[in-house]
Protein backbone atom coordinates (compact mmCIF):
# COMPACT_ATOMS: atom_id res chain seq x y z
CA UNK A 1 0.00 0.00 0.00
CA UNK A 2 1.00 3.58 -0.94
CA UNK A 3 2.36 5.83 2.19
CA UNK A 4 3.85 8.34 -0.22
CA UNK A 5 1.71 11.37 1.82
CA UNK A 6 1.00 12.46 5.41
CA UNK A 7 -2.54 11.80 7.27
CA UNK A 8 -3.34 15.45 7.37
CA UNK A 9 -3.05 15.44 3.39
CA UNK A 10 -4.98 11.69 2.86
CA UNK A 11 -8.05 14.01 5.06
CA UNK A 12 -7.96 16.93 2.88
CA UNK A 13 -8.34 15.03 -0.61
CA UNK A 14 -11.63 14.81 -2.63
CA UNK A 15 -13.41 12.15 -2.35
CA UNK A 16 -15.17 10.36 -5.48
CA UNK A 17 -17.71 7.36 -4.45
CA UNK A 18 -18.33 5.32 -7.71
CA UNK A 19 -20.21 2.57 -8.60
CA UNK A 20 -19.64 -0.56 -11.20
CA UNK A 21 -22.28 -1.82 -12.99
CA UNK A 22 -22.61 -4.49 -15.81
CA UNK A 23 -24.07 -8.10 -16.99
CA UNK A 24 -22.62 -11.38 -15.46
CA UNK A 25 -19.25 -11.78 -16.69
CA UNK A 26 -18.87 -8.76 -17.93
CA UNK A 27 -15.75 -8.11 -15.53
CA UNK A 28 -16.80 -5.85 -12.72
CA UNK A 29 -14.97 -7.36 -10.22
CA UNK A 30 -11.68 -7.77 -12.17
CA UNK A 31 -11.77 -3.60 -13.45
CA UNK A 32 -11.72 -3.46 -9.89
CA UNK A 33 -9.20 -5.60 -9.22
CA UNK A 34 -6.89 -4.13 -11.61
CA UNK A 35 -7.33 -0.38 -10.46
CA UNK A 36 -6.13 -1.62 -7.15
CA UNK A 37 -3.33 -3.64 -8.28
CA UNK A 38 -2.25 -1.20 -10.52
CA UNK A 39 -2.46 1.73 -8.63
CA UNK A 40 -0.69 -0.17 -5.87
CA UNK A 41 -3.63 -0.23 -3.23
CA UNK A 42 -3.53 -4.14 -2.29
CA UNK A 43 -1.52 -4.95 0.81
CA UNK A 44 1.48 -8.04 -0.10
CA UNK A 45 -0.65 -10.29 2.21
CA UNK A 46 -4.07 -9.84 0.04
CA UNK A 47 -1.94 -10.78 -3.07
CA UNK A 48 -0.66 -13.28 -1.76
CA UNK A 49 -4.29 -14.81 -0.76
CA UNK A 50 -5.42 -14.30 -4.35
CA UNK A 51 -2.53 -15.97 -5.73
CA UNK A 52 -3.24 -18.90 -3.42
CA UNK A 53 -6.91 -18.92 -4.34
CA UNK A 54 -6.16 -18.06 -8.62
CA UNK A 55 -3.87 -21.42 -8.28
CA UNK A 56 -6.53 -23.38 -6.48
CA UNK A 57 -9.64 -22.54 -8.78
CA UNK A 58 -6.97 -23.36 -11.82
CA UNK A 59 -6.88 -20.12 -13.48
CA UNK A 60 -4.25 -19.04 -16.16
CA UNK A 61 -3.70 -15.80 -14.25
CA UNK A 62 -3.71 -14.00 -10.99
CA UNK A 63 -7.91 -13.73 -10.35
CA UNK A 64 -7.91 -10.33 -9.58
CA UNK A 65 -12.06 -10.50 -9.16
CA UNK A 66 -11.23 -12.59 -5.95
CA UNK A 67 -9.85 -8.86 -4.16
CA UNK A 68 -13.49 -7.70 -4.11
CA UNK A 69 -15.51 -10.89 -4.22
CA UNK A 70 -15.37 -11.90 -0.56
CA UNK A 71 -18.37 -14.41 -0.10
CA UNK A 72 -17.40 -17.98 0.05
CA UNK A 73 -20.15 -18.30 -2.72
CA UNK A 74 -18.92 -15.65 -4.56
CA UNK A 75 -15.80 -17.17 -4.94
CA UNK A 76 -16.74 -20.23 -5.80
CA UNK A 77 -19.40 -19.18 -8.59
CA UNK A 78 -17.54 -16.09 -9.71
CA UNK A 79 -19.89 -14.08 -9.58
CA UNK A 80 -20.76 -10.83 -7.37
CA UNK A 81 -23.76 -11.31 -4.81
CA UNK A 82 -23.70 -9.06 -2.37
CA UNK A 83 -22.80 -4.85 -2.82
CA UNK A 84 -18.74 -4.81 -2.83
CA UNK A 85 -17.31 -1.43 -1.06
CA UNK A 86 -13.44 -0.98 -1.79
CA UNK A 87 -11.52 1.84 -0.45
CA UNK A 88 -8.56 3.03 -1.87
CA UNK A 89 -6.69 5.88 -2.99
CA UNK A 90 -3.75 7.89 -5.59
CA UNK A 91 -1.71 11.01 -4.80
CA UNK A 92 -4.29 12.72 -6.04
CA UNK A 93 -8.02 11.55 -4.99
CA UNK A 94 -9.90 8.61 -2.27
CA UNK A 95 -12.06 6.69 -3.56
CA UNK A 96 -14.72 4.15 -2.30
CA UNK A 97 -16.07 1.53 -4.86
CA UNK A 98 -19.67 0.22 -4.45
CA UNK A 99 -19.31 -3.21 -6.94
CA UNK A 100 -22.87 -3.89 -7.59
CA UNK A 101 -24.09 -7.42 -8.87
CA UNK A 102 -25.31 -8.44 -12.70
CA UNK A 103 -28.34 -10.46 -12.14
CA UNK A 104 -31.68 -9.26 -12.70
CA UNK A 105 -32.56 -10.13 -9.28
CA UNK A 106 -30.16 -8.00 -7.37
CA UNK A 107 -31.33 -4.97 -9.28
CA UNK A 108 -32.31 -3.06 -5.14
CA UNK A 109 -28.42 -3.96 -4.54
CA UNK A 110 -27.25 -1.39 -7.59
CA UNK A 111 -29.75 0.95 -6.26
CA UNK A 112 -28.50 0.91 -2.58
CA UNK A 113 -24.67 0.89 -4.30
CA UNK A 114 -25.21 3.93 -6.63
CA UNK A 115 -27.64 6.06 -4.63
CA UNK A 116 -24.61 8.34 -3.08
CA UNK A 117 -21.82 7.96 -6.23
CA UNK A 118 -20.60 10.75 -8.30
CA UNK A 119 -19.96 8.40 -11.02
CA UNK A 120 -21.27 5.40 -12.51
CA UNK A 121 -19.02 3.30 -14.69
CA UNK A 122 -20.76 1.02 -16.71
CA UNK A 123 -18.85 -2.30 -18.20
CA UNK A 124 -20.31 -3.95 -21.63
CA UNK A 125 -18.72 -7.26 -22.93
CA UNK A 126 -17.17 -6.48 -26.26
CA UNK A 127 -18.58 -9.49 -28.06
CA UNK A 128 -22.36 -9.30 -26.82
CA UNK A 129 -22.61 -5.63 -26.88
CA UNK A 130 -25.72 -3.55 -25.67
CA UNK A 131 -27.61 -6.34 -23.71
CA UNK A 132 -31.12 -5.72 -21.84
CA UNK A 133 -28.76 -5.59 -18.67
CA UNK A 134 -27.17 -2.37 -20.42
CA UNK A 135 -30.34 -0.64 -20.99
CA UNK A 136 -31.49 -1.65 -17.20
CA UNK A 137 -28.12 -0.15 -15.57
CA UNK A 138 -28.18 3.25 -17.81
CA UNK A 139 -32.02 3.12 -16.63
CA UNK A 140 -31.09 3.13 -12.79
CA UNK A 141 -28.15 5.37 -13.20
CA UNK A 142 -30.35 8.21 -14.99
CA UNK A 143 -33.29 7.55 -12.39
CA UNK A 144 -30.59 7.92 -9.42
CA UNK A 145 -29.33 10.98 -11.33
CA UNK A 146 -25.45 9.97 -11.28
CA UNK A 147 -23.45 12.98 -12.82
CA UNK A 148 -21.08 11.07 -14.41
CA UNK A 149 -21.67 7.89 -16.79
CA UNK A 150 -18.14 6.06 -17.77
CA UNK A 151 -19.03 3.16 -20.30
CA UNK A 152 -16.32 0.96 -20.22
CA UNK A 153 -15.97 -2.00 -23.36
CA UNK A 154 -14.21 -4.48 -21.88
CA UNK A 155 -12.96 -7.84 -23.21
CA UNK A 156 -11.40 -5.96 -26.49
CA UNK A 157 -8.49 -8.11 -26.86
CA UNK A 158 -11.17 -10.86 -27.66
CA UNK A 159 -12.60 -8.98 -30.51
CA UNK A 160 -9.07 -7.63 -31.54
CA UNK A 161 -8.95 -4.26 -30.02
CA UNK A 162 -11.17 -3.38 -33.12
CA UNK A 163 -12.44 -0.03 -33.27
CA UNK A 164 -15.70 -0.58 -35.42
CA UNK A 165 -16.37 -2.76 -32.50
CA UNK A 166 -16.25 -0.10 -29.92
CA UNK A 167 -17.90 2.56 -32.12
CA UNK A 168 -20.83 0.25 -32.67
CA UNK A 169 -21.36 -0.02 -29.55
CA UNK A 170 -20.32 3.49 -28.02
CA UNK A 171 -23.56 4.41 -31.60
CA UNK A 172 -26.53 2.19 -29.70
CA UNK A 173 -26.10 3.26 -26.60
CA UNK A 174 -26.23 6.53 -27.63
CA UNK A 175 -29.00 5.96 -29.33
CA UNK A 176 -31.52 4.39 -26.41
CA UNK A 177 -29.95 6.33 -24.00
CA UNK A 178 -31.76 9.87 -25.79
CA UNK A 179 -34.43 9.07 -23.67
CA UNK A 180 -32.83 9.22 -20.19
CA UNK A 181 -31.56 11.71 -17.66
CA UNK A 182 -27.84 10.90 -18.65
CA UNK A 183 -26.04 14.49 -18.99
CA UNK A 184 -22.17 13.55 -19.22
CA UNK A 185 -21.24 10.17 -20.67
CA UNK A 186 -17.48 8.62 -21.67
CA UNK A 187 -17.04 5.71 -23.38
CA UNK A 188 -13.44 4.11 -23.06
CA UNK A 189 -12.09 1.03 -25.08
CA UNK A 190 -10.37 -1.42 -22.09
CA UNK A 191 -9.13 -4.84 -21.47
CA UNK A 192 -9.62 -5.58 -17.88
CA UNK A 193 -7.72 -8.77 -17.61
CA UNK A 194 -4.35 -7.37 -19.44
CA UNK A 195 -4.54 -3.81 -18.12
CA UNK A 196 -5.45 -2.29 -21.33
CA UNK A 197 -6.43 1.56 -20.92
CA UNK A 198 -7.31 0.68 -17.02
CA UNK A 199 -4.04 2.48 -15.21
CA UNK A 200 -1.52 2.99 -18.24
CA UNK A 201 -2.86 3.75 -22.04
CA UNK A 202 -2.38 0.65 -24.37
CA UNK A 203 -0.49 0.33 -27.22
CA UNK A 204 -3.23 -1.50 -28.77
CA UNK A 205 -5.63 0.62 -29.17
CA UNK A 206 -3.80 3.64 -31.16
CA UNK A 207 -7.13 4.98 -32.43
CA UNK A 208 -8.32 5.65 -28.93
CA UNK A 209 -6.61 8.87 -28.18
CA UNK A 210 -9.45 9.20 -24.99
CA UNK A 211 -7.78 9.38 -21.12
CA UNK A 212 -7.78 5.72 -19.14
CA UNK A 213 -10.00 5.30 -16.69
CA UNK A 214 -7.64 5.87 -13.71
CA UNK A 215 -6.89 8.91 -15.54
CA UNK A 216 -10.93 10.16 -15.72
CA UNK A 217 -11.55 8.84 -12.37
CA UNK A 218 -8.90 11.09 -10.77
CA UNK A 219 -9.71 14.55 -13.01
CA UNK A 220 -13.88 13.97 -12.83
CA UNK A 221 -15.05 17.68 -11.78
CA UNK A 222 -17.51 16.82 -9.26
CA UNK A 223 -17.36 20.11 -7.25
CA UNK A 224 -20.87 21.31 -9.15
CA UNK A 225 -22.33 17.59 -8.74
CA UNK A 226 -23.88 19.11 -5.20
CA UNK A 227 -26.73 21.53 -5.75
CA UNK A 228 -24.69 24.80 -4.04
CA UNK A 229 -27.76 27.15 -4.95
CA UNK A 230 -30.62 25.93 -2.59
CA UNK A 231 -29.57 25.71 0.69
CA UNK A 232 -30.62 23.45 3.09
CA UNK A 233 -29.80 22.32 7.13
CA UNK A 234 -31.58 19.44 8.28
CA UNK A 235 -31.17 19.71 12.05
CA UNK A 236 -30.00 15.97 13.58
CA UNK A 237 -29.39 17.54 17.16
CA UNK A 238 -29.61 20.38 19.68
CA UNK A 239 -26.35 20.99 21.68
CA UNK A 240 -26.56 22.29 24.65
CA UNK A 241 -23.36 21.77 26.79
CA UNK A 242 -24.73 22.61 30.09
CA UNK A 243 -21.18 23.62 31.53
CA UNK A 244 -19.81 26.61 32.89
CA UNK A 245 -17.47 27.53 29.64
CA UNK A 246 -20.54 27.38 27.20
CA UNK A 247 -23.77 28.19 30.19
CA UNK A 248 -26.25 29.73 27.78
CA UNK A 249 -25.48 28.21 23.94
CA UNK A 250 -27.44 26.61 22.34
CA UNK A 251 -26.47 25.33 18.96
CA UNK A 252 -28.48 22.84 16.31
CA UNK A 253 -25.98 20.31 14.78
CA UNK A 254 -26.56 18.55 11.44
CA UNK A 255 -24.86 18.25 7.82
CA UNK A 256 -25.45 20.89 4.97
CA UNK A 257 -27.45 19.02 2.19
CA UNK A 258 -26.79 21.59 -0.20
CA UNK A 259 -25.94 25.37 -0.94
CA UNK A 260 -24.23 27.30 1.64
CA UNK A 261 -25.16 29.31 4.64
CA UNK A 262 -22.96 32.78 6.03
CA UNK A 263 -23.18 34.25 9.36
CA UNK A 264 -25.35 37.08 8.90
CA UNK A 265 -27.63 34.98 6.48
CA UNK A 266 -31.56 35.65 7.32
CA UNK A 267 -33.44 32.02 7.48
CA UNK A 268 -36.59 29.91 7.96
CA UNK A 269 -36.92 27.43 10.38
CA UNK A 270 -39.46 24.46 9.55
CA UNK A 271 -42.77 23.53 10.28
CA UNK A 272 -43.35 26.33 12.43
CA UNK A 273 -42.09 29.20 9.60
CA UNK A 274 -40.51 31.44 12.15
CA UNK A 275 -37.33 33.39 10.88
CA UNK A 276 -34.04 34.51 12.01
CA UNK A 277 -30.33 34.93 11.23
CA UNK A 278 -27.53 33.09 11.91
CA UNK A 279 -25.16 34.07 14.60
CA UNK A 280 -22.82 31.77 14.10
CA UNK A 281 -21.71 28.97 12.34
CA UNK A 282 -19.19 26.34 14.34
CA UNK A 283 -17.11 23.36 13.46
CA UNK A 284 -15.87 21.76 16.57
CA UNK A 285 -13.76 24.53 18.30
CA UNK A 286 -13.28 26.91 15.27
CA UNK A 287 -15.88 29.29 13.89
CA UNK A 288 -16.29 29.25 10.37
CA UNK A 289 -17.92 32.46 8.08
CA UNK A 290 -19.91 30.21 6.31
CA UNK A 291 -20.40 26.49 5.54
CA UNK A 292 -21.49 24.42 2.42
CA UNK A 293 -22.35 20.75 1.53
CA UNK A 294 -21.47 18.12 2.73
CA UNK A 295 -19.96 19.93 5.99
CA UNK A 296 -21.15 18.93 9.36
CA UNK A 297 -21.27 22.09 11.73
CA UNK A 298 -23.23 23.81 14.61
CA UNK A 299 -25.39 26.55 14.05
CA UNK A 300 -26.31 29.08 16.57
CA UNK A 301 -29.88 31.74 15.52
CA UNK A 302 -30.05 35.13 17.20
CA UNK A 303 -33.53 34.71 18.09
CA UNK A 304 -34.62 31.38 20.70
CA UNK A 305 -36.83 30.06 18.56
CA UNK A 306 -38.56 25.84 19.52
CA UNK A 307 -36.10 23.84 17.08
CA UNK A 308 -35.45 20.34 17.16
CA UNK A 309 -34.92 17.16 15.62
CA UNK A 310 -36.26 17.32 12.07
CA UNK A 311 -36.67 20.67 11.95
CA UNK A 312 -34.86 22.21 8.58
CA UNK A 313 -33.12 25.52 8.48
CA UNK A 314 -34.20 27.05 4.63
CA UNK A 315 -33.01 30.58 3.27
CA UNK A 316 -35.80 33.16 4.14
CA UNK A 317 -36.05 33.92 0.62
CA UNK A 318 -35.86 30.38 -1.10
CA UNK A 319 -38.40 28.40 0.06
CA UNK A 320 -38.85 24.22 0.00
CA UNK A 321 -41.69 21.90 -1.11
CA UNK A 322 -43.83 21.51 1.86
CA UNK A 323 -46.50 18.71 1.79
CA UNK A 324 -47.53 15.68 3.27
CA UNK A 325 -48.98 14.15 -0.35
CA UNK A 326 -45.65 13.07 -1.85
CA UNK A 327 -45.51 11.42 -5.48
CA UNK A 328 -41.98 9.63 -5.76
CA UNK A 329 -40.22 6.64 -7.47
CA UNK A 330 -39.85 3.83 -5.45
CA UNK A 331 -37.50 0.91 -5.96
CA UNK A 332 -39.03 -1.90 -3.96
CA UNK A 333 -36.21 -3.36 -1.30
CA UNK A 334 -38.15 -6.56 0.07
CA UNK A 335 -39.29 -9.93 -0.78
CA UNK A 336 -42.87 -8.74 0.79
CA UNK A 337 -44.85 -6.94 -1.73
CA UNK A 338 -45.71 -3.32 -1.02
CA UNK A 339 -49.47 -3.62 0.95
CA UNK A 340 -51.26 -0.24 0.10
CA UNK A 341 -53.69 -0.55 3.43
CA UNK A 342 -50.75 -0.99 5.59
CA UNK A 343 -48.49 1.60 7.46
CA UNK A 344 -44.55 2.46 7.02
CA UNK A 345 -42.35 4.43 8.73
CA UNK A 346 -40.31 6.77 6.57
CA UNK A 347 -37.34 8.55 6.75
CA UNK A 348 -36.52 11.81 5.20
CA UNK A 349 -32.88 13.54 6.22
CA UNK A 350 -33.19 13.83 9.79
CA UNK A 351 -37.17 13.86 9.66
CA UNK A 352 -39.23 10.30 10.94
CA UNK A 353 -42.75 10.44 10.05
CA UNK A 354 -45.62 7.74 9.04
CA UNK A 355 -46.80 7.34 6.15
CA UNK A 356 -50.14 5.09 3.80
CA UNK A 357 -49.65 4.60 -0.01
CA UNK A 358 -52.35 6.31 -1.71
CA UNK A 359 -51.75 5.26 -5.10
CA UNK A 360 -49.38 3.21 -6.95
CA UNK A 361 -49.62 5.13 -10.22
CA UNK A 362 -47.73 2.73 -12.74
CA UNK A 363 -44.92 0.09 -12.40
CA UNK A 364 -41.55 0.06 -14.89
CA UNK A 365 -40.80 -2.44 -17.39
CA UNK A 366 -37.32 -2.89 -16.46
CA UNK A 367 -36.31 -4.31 -19.89
CA UNK A 368 -38.53 -2.08 -22.28
CA UNK A 369 -38.65 0.85 -20.06
CA UNK A 370 -42.48 1.45 -20.52
CA UNK A 371 -44.68 2.50 -17.81
CA UNK A 372 -47.26 -0.60 -16.96
CA UNK A 373 -50.54 1.21 -15.85
CA UNK A 374 -52.49 -2.16 -15.40
CA UNK A 375 -49.95 -4.74 -13.27
CA UNK A 376 -49.87 -2.80 -9.63
CA UNK A 377 -48.30 -5.47 -7.75
CA UNK A 378 -45.10 -4.03 -6.25
CA UNK A 379 -42.33 -6.68 -5.64
CA UNK A 380 -38.98 -7.44 -4.80
CA UNK A 381 -36.67 -5.61 -6.93
CA UNK A 382 -39.89 -3.56 -9.21
CA UNK A 383 -39.71 0.12 -9.47
CA UNK A 384 -43.02 1.92 -9.59
CA UNK A 385 -44.36 5.48 -9.17
CA UNK A 386 -46.48 5.86 -5.90
CA UNK A 387 -48.59 8.42 -4.32
CA UNK A 388 -48.25 8.54 -0.52
CA UNK A 389 -49.42 10.45 1.89
CA UNK A 390 -47.50 11.08 5.69
CA UNK A 391 -48.76 12.17 9.35
CA UNK A 392 -46.46 15.33 9.02
CA UNK A 393 -45.06 17.09 6.42
CA UNK A 394 -41.88 16.65 4.86
CA UNK A 395 -39.33 19.62 3.52
CA UNK A 396 -38.56 18.37 0.15
CA UNK A 397 -36.97 19.61 -3.10
CA UNK A 398 -37.18 16.96 -6.31
CA UNK A 399 -34.64 13.97 -6.75
CA UNK A 400 -32.93 15.64 -10.13
CA UNK A 401 -33.00 19.10 -7.88
CA UNK A 402 -31.17 17.86 -4.77
CA UNK A 403 -30.76 13.98 -3.89
CA UNK A 404 -30.56 14.55 -0.42
CA UNK A 405 -33.98 16.53 0.12
CA UNK A 406 -35.25 14.21 -3.00
CA UNK A 407 -34.45 11.32 -1.55
CA UNK A 408 -36.26 8.85 1.50
CA UNK A 409 -36.65 5.09 2.56
CA UNK A 410 -39.48 3.48 3.69
CA UNK A 411 -39.43 1.10 6.85
CA UNK A 412 -42.08 -1.54 7.73
CA UNK A 413 -42.58 -0.89 11.49
CA UNK A 414 -43.54 -4.08 11.96
CA UNK A 415 -40.29 -5.85 11.08
CA UNK A 416 -37.84 -2.67 11.26
CA UNK A 417 -36.67 -3.79 8.22
CA UNK A 418 -35.89 -1.16 5.27
CA UNK A 419 -38.22 -2.36 2.14
CA UNK A 420 -38.23 1.01 -0.14
CA UNK A 421 -36.17 3.49 -1.67
CA UNK A 422 -37.34 6.66 -2.81
CA UNK A 423 -36.90 9.76 -5.15
CA UNK A 424 -39.30 12.27 -4.59
CA UNK A 425 -41.01 13.79 -8.31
Amino acid sequence: MDKTFNDTAYLDMELLRFTTAGSVDDGKSTLIGRLLYDSKAIFQDQLEEVERASVKKGDEHVNLALLTDGLRAEREQGITIDVAYRYFHTPKRKFIIADTPGHIQYTRNMVTGASTANAAVILIDARHGVIEQTIRHAYIASLLCIPHIIVCVNKMDLVGFSEDVFNAIQKRFLEFSTNLNLNDVRFIPISALHGDNVVERSKRTPWYDGPTLMFLLENLYISNDYNQVDARFPVQYVVRPQSDEFHDFRGYAGRMASGTFSVGDRVKVLPSGFTSTIESIVFYKEKLQSASAPQSVTITLADDLDVSRGCMLVPFENGVNVAQDVSLMVCWLSDKPLNTSAKYAVKHTSNDVRCMVKEVKYKVNINTLEKDFEDRTIGLNDIACINIRTTKPLFFDSYRKNRITGSLIIIDEATNVTVGAGMIL
